[in-house]
Formats: C-alpha cells, structure tokens, sequence
C-alpha cells in the first residue's frame, strides 16, 4: 500500500461547503494510487460552537483554575465531534470511512495532561483497516496513557499526530492541510510582499515553527526528519501545490538545493517577559543552577539565556512570568520583569556560513531606530529581544534586508 497522511486544520473541517472540499481532496489522493488516513482537528476557532478553545472557555466558566486532567477531558470532545462528522461526510460521499479517536488509533503517551508526549505507537488496528479498504478518520491532539487516560498533545498537536502515525504507517508522504497556500517567508498580515517558499528543509522549517511560525507544529516536522517522510503543507480552498518540507529532492539533498539562499524567512513570538535576575558579585555558579532548577522544577520553560558575572537574563511566556517571579522572590533573589517584549528571528541553513549576518541584522533594525534588549543566536537562525511596539516594523525591516521578497 502507498499510504498517504492527510490532516486538515479546524478551519479546513468547519463548514459543510468546506467538508466537501476535504472530500474532494481525499477523493484526489486516492486516484493518485494512494491509500489515505485522515487526521482532523476540532473545528474552528475560538467561538465556533465545538472549537477547544470554546469548549475550555465553557469549562472555565465553573472555575478558572480547573485541573490539567479535568481540561483534558473536555478538550478530547473537539476533535471527537470534528471526526465524527467528517466521517459521516465520507460515508454519504460512499467512502467507507471509520471514526477512531487517538487512543483507538494506537497513540499512547505520557501522563503530562495538555502537552503530552507520545511514547509509541501501535498501528496494527489501522493496518488492518486499511486492509479491509476502509478509510481511517482519526482524532488529532489526542492519545491515551498505559492505565487510560485521556491526554492531549499540546497546541498544534493534530500535526504531531499526523506525523507520528505516518512515521509508525510508513507513509510515502504527510500533507498538512490549512487555509494557507504554504509557508511563507513571513506573516502577509505584516509584510504583503512576503512570498510562499517552494521548499525547505526539516531544519529550517522547525525553527520557523519554533521561533514563532504557525503553520505546522515542530514536534511533527522532527518526527518526519526521523524517518525522512516528506511533509507537503498546502491549502484545502486551493490547488497551489503548497511547501515540500524534506531532506532529498531530485537534485539532491534539499539542505544543498537552497545553500545560496542566506535567509529562509522572519518570524516572531509575541507576548514574551525579560525577567533579569540580580546576584553579588561574588555568587557561584551554584546561584545559576539554582535559578534555573526551581524553574525547571515548576515546569517554566525559558529562553534567551544570558549567565553574566552579577545578573541572570532570560525570557519566558507571557502566562507564567508571575509564576516564575513569584517563585524567584521565594528563594531570595531580586527578579526584575520586563513585560513589553517580543522575540523577532531570522531563519536559514545558511546564516553560520556568510560573515556579516549579524551586523546586516543590526543594522536593519538600527535604521529603524528599534532597540534590542537581548540577542542570541545558532546555526540556523539569529534572534533578538525587542519591544513589542517595534514588532512590525522590526519583521518588515528585515524582511527587506535579507531580500526574502525578491
């Protein structure tokens, strides 16, 4: 069997009109030879009557602090809904389609309610449907633990599922259906010029998901790099032919095929705190270890790490910066917060070859007068500090230097 991974975002399954067009898109792969498995996210966004955005608001409305296990529970019914009838669209188009939610598709996981990880997957149940010809229609953003729980895989996790069941599948290939035509070089909503990439490598494609870049979850493109299967993210309200994610073209390896291109694209996280950790001057690097221990410890992921003799400087979500002072001050340490910030980056497979990277950066962002509060940066992507009133300007600005218009 040629066996395809086809996963459609919420707004992809949000409508009947727009259902129709998933068929259309099943219907296509399956002329083409393939043998689909369909992975669907709940439908909608925020407001949208089974969106798990809406479906967690309604939960809070008993009691804001509500436990992960319980949100679990209820963030399970989005995508159970969304399957459900999108197997019931199949059936009335004469596909036989079956329903299976993620822990009935051979997902198990962890225990870490709301961001799971996925410790294996048994695809024997879908094999066999497949063998049958049946068309599995599987629940994103779910699995279940050894014991059976109900978890889900964090914000974007139906293309983790996606990915993990095409890896354990041995899919030719995974599509990533959206309401994009691909990846872009940057959000169009701030740079109009901003142009889709034909394609990129694992390497580039997850850090543009990792610095900020919404398309696909990077977790699912690492899972595809294991197993080299290519990932297509294309539109489901056209036919553009959408961004390969891959290490081989025709030509060679992909990393090879866009060497020359310095700069991949520019992405940002918005909504970001700069907490700056004051020490004596005489401190050990013991004080450090403490720091980021008790952090670590409370589940506070951090970023933009500078260790400096006197001062700790590091980055964190919006959403647990008070939990992260709160617990700082509790150990003694005079933690500063600085709540207007973003973190804006520049990604591409070639920045460590070129000198002058940085200071074209530097420069594209002194131009426009825009400060930088924190730098840090890797093979394959540059990322600063700034205000979060100097985003924008801050995106367009090196969008224009490196040329990713041209």
């Amino acid at each position: 069997m040629r066996i395809i991974i086809q996963k459609f975002g919420g707004t992809s399954v949000a409508s009947p009109e727009v259902r129709s067009l998933v068929v259309d898109k099943i219907g296509q792969a399956r002329d083409q030879g393939y043998t689909p498995v369909v992975v669907v996210s709940a439908m909608g966004r925020r407001g949208d009557a089974y969106a798990t955005d809406t479906l967690l608001d309604l939960a809070r409305t008993a009691y804001g602090g509500i436990a992960a296990r319980e949100l679990d529970q209820v963030m399970y019914c989005g995508e159970i809904i969304s399957a459900v009838v999108m197997t019931g669209v199949l059936q009335a188009a004469d596909v036989d389609a079956v329903m299976l939610t993620g822990g009935q598709a051979g997902i198990t996981t962890d225990a870490n309610f709301n961001n799971a990880r996925i410790m294996k997957v048994d695809p024997s149940r879908i094999v066999n449907l497949l063998k049958m010809g049946k068309t599995p229609v599987v629940c994103g953003f779910q699995g279940t633990t050894a014991d059976g729980e109900f978890t889900t895989l964090g914000r974007g996790g139906s293309d983790t599922t996606a990915a993990a069941l095409g890896a354990a599948l041995g899919a030719e290939v995974i599509e990533i259906y959206t309401d994009v035509d691909g990846i872009m070089t940057a959000d169009p909503r701030i740079v109009p010029t901003a142009k889709i990439l034909d394609i990129v490598s694992y390497s580039e494609v997850s850090q543009l998901a990792h610095q900020g870049a919404k398309v696909i979850h990077p977790r699912a493109v690492e899972i595809a790099m294991q197993k080299n299967i290519p990932l297509v993210v294309k539109s489901t309200f056209s036919d553009a032919a959408g961004t390969l994610i891959t290490n081989v073209t025709k030509e060679g390896p992909a990393v090879n095929a866009v060497a020359d291109r310095i700069a991949t694209g520019v992405t940002y996280l918005a909504n970001i705190v700069q907490i700056r950790v004051a020490l004596d001057p005489d401190a050990t690097p013991t004080d450090s270890h403490k720091i980021f221990r008790a952090l670590a410890d409370n589940k506070i992921s951090i970023d933009l790490i500078n260790v400096h003799p006197g001062q700790v400087m590091f980055t964190v979500a919006e959403d647990v910066a008070d939990k992260a002072a709160a617990r700082l001050k509790k150990l003694g340490y005079d933690a500063e917060a600085r709540h207007d910030c973003a973190k804006v980056s520049v990604v591409g497979g070639g920045i460590h070859e070129v000198p002058g990277v940085m200071a074209n950066f530097v420069e594209a962002l002194s131009a426009h007068n825009i400060p930088i509060l924190q730098t840090v940066d890797s093979h394959t992507s540059i990322s600063v500090l700034v205000k979060k009133a100097d985003v924008e300007q801050a995106v367009k600005a090196l969008h224009a230097k490196f040329a990713l218009a041209d």
